[in-house]
């Protein structure tokens, strides 16, 4: 079984932005919206413009725990999304497919969109969950508080977090890299 990870380079992060921007508004703002709300894939791409134009907390009902989530939307966010949003209706899907009338992309698609951009830059191990787990990896290297990060992802514990995020696979790497008999 592949397990996805998350985009641990900051210079990496920048190259897939730019590169989704330049192919397509929406796939960028999907990419950027994941990583910096760490939301789940099948939450992200129900959010509809009425969730996020003109707001400074996303308020969602978590569709895996069934639990109401209440987190603030950065300034810089706020400003992408206010200019993304505004020729869109209400109730437009942020992240629209192609395929139908006010449909949202759905989670193959955006499987999709995140593997061809990470690929450009040599990035393998991607899938949906790799936008939460950025967003986690490198909220904890900023932060270094695995018990927030833990109450944002709705863990039951650190360890679980810590794994999901892949760091203890970075701090088991580190203590075995010059280790050799």
């Amino acid at each position: 079984m592949n397990f996805v990870q998350p985009i641990r380079d900051k210079d990496v992060l920048k190259g897939i932005k730019a590169s989704l921007k330049k192919g397509s508004e929406r796939n960028y703002m999907l990419f950027s919206v994941g990583i910096n709300t760490g939301l789940r894939i099948s939450d992200l791409l129900k959010l509809k413009k009425k969730d996020v134009f003109k707001k400074k907390h996303l308020i969602i009902k978590e569709g895996k725990t069934g639990k109401k989530k209440t987190f603030p939307i950065h300034e810089k966010l706020q400003l992408e999304l206010k200019r993304y949003c505004k020729d869109l209706e209400d109730e437009d899907y942020l992240f629209p497919s192609r395929e139908g009338r006010n449909k949202p992309l759905t989670r193959y698609m955006a499987y999709r969109i995140l593997r061809e951009a990470a690929e450009e830059f040599e990035v393998y191990h991607i899938g949906t969950h790799t936008l939460r787990k950025t967003f986690g990896y490198h909220f904890y290297k900023k932060k270094k508080d695995v018990a927030i990060l833990q109450k944002i992802f709705n863990h039951s514990d650190p360890g679980i977090t810590l794994r999901y995020i892949g760091i203890i696979q970075d701090t088991i790497d580190e203590a075995l890299d010059d280790y050799f008999l």
